[in-house]
């Protein structure tokens, strides 16, 4: 894959932040498309929906759903309920229903056939949500909050177990791999876990087997993300660096990405489909402030093949659709 072929309508790259603005860009220009007013709060977390009609935008108690297909600048439904920030939002695969996690400490699904605020099922936990992630086989959840600890929750039972990578560290990020094989998290000493995913025979919970921890950043580790293929796995960070570790290789470093500004955070991060590019999302350390920009990485060459640039405050979250 060349960066020419980044040039395709199916392909959807939107960013957000403390400028209580999102925007649409052309990827292989830099240009930005579209910018969609989100006036009431910062953004927090950005999804593109499966059929790439629709972006969720995660905020202080509301999620707001933007209309890709349409000029509309304005979000067309508000999903409102939550008392604190959202600070996650997903979709099932088939997008009948949407995810989301809080600093209310709250889980929920949202149904997104009624439109009408409908959460049939919520989950509530000790402290602060700081991350959700959904198991490719749609039916469990993997919670992680700012007590340090990760429930796998069942959706078909409402059960849960918990899981407590580090004593004294926040949860920062969950990821699954695409091949259901591997669980990454992060945490706020800069390290990553790994667990190996074992499912067994049908409507059996699936087991998480420790298999690594290494010291994946010098900072708060912020992001982890694997690759479409789960060769790769990218870690972000507050060190100011984006580090690509070789999963067939007992995660051993493949390359190591810095910041052109010795200052800015990593804050949000998506591989191409192929897995041949990176976008990272960045700000200038945590202050709200400070201009953002999203940059395009040629993970091969390690070089900057584009930057993103119009925010007037921080990128805090980035989201990523490619079907090439």
């Amino acid at each position: 894959m060349t960066i020419d072929n980044l040039e395709s309508d199916n392909i959807i790259l939107a960013t957000g932040g403390y400028d209580h603005t999102i925007k649409l860009w052309q990827t292989h220009t830099g240009i930005c498309t579209r910018t969609l007013q989100h006036a009431e709060s910062q953004v927090n977390a950005l999804e593109i929906t499966p059929d790439r009609q629709h972006l969720a935008a995660a905020s202080y108690q509301h999620i707001y759903m933007y209309d890709l297909a349409s000029n509309n600048h304005n979000a067309i439904v508000n999903y409102e309920g939550t008392s604190k920030n959202v600070t996650c939002v997903g979709f099932q695969e088939d997008g009948k229903w949407m995810y989301s996690g809080g600093e209310d400490s709250r889980a929920r699904i949202w149904d997104l056939r009624s439109r009408n605020n409908q959460c049939p099922k919520i989950f509530e936990v000790q402290s602060p949500i700081n991350c959700v992630a959904l198991h490719p086989n749609q039916v469990e959840l993997f919670v992680g909050d700012q007590n340090g600890i990760i429930y796998r929750w069942d959706l078909r039972t409402d059960n849960n177990e918990q899981l407590i990578p580090e004593n004294d560290a926040v949860i920062l990020d969950v990821e699954i791999s695409p091949d259901s094989k591997l669980m990454a998290s992060v945490n706020n000493k800069g390290r990553c876990y790994i667990w190996s995913l074992v499912t067994g025979m049908v409507d059996t919970p699936t087991k998480m087997v420790p298999k690594q921890k290494f010291e994946a950043h010098t900072r708060h580790t912020l992001k982890c993300k694997f690759s479409a293929d789960s060769s790769l796995l990218a870690t972000t960070s507050a060190d100011t660096t984006t580090r690509i570790w070789r999963v067939d290789e007992n995660f051993g470093l493949l390359r190591e990405i810095k910041q052109p500004e010795s200052q800015r955070w990593v804050w949000d991060a998506a591989f191409s489909a192929d897995g041949q590019y990176l976008f990272t999302g960045e700000s200038l350390s945590i202050t709200p402030s400070s201009s953002g920009f999203a940059r395009l990485w040629n993970l091969e060459s390690g070089a900057m093949e584009r930057e993103y640039a119009g925010h007037q405050k921080a990128i805090t979250a980035l989201a990523f659709r490619d079907t090439s």
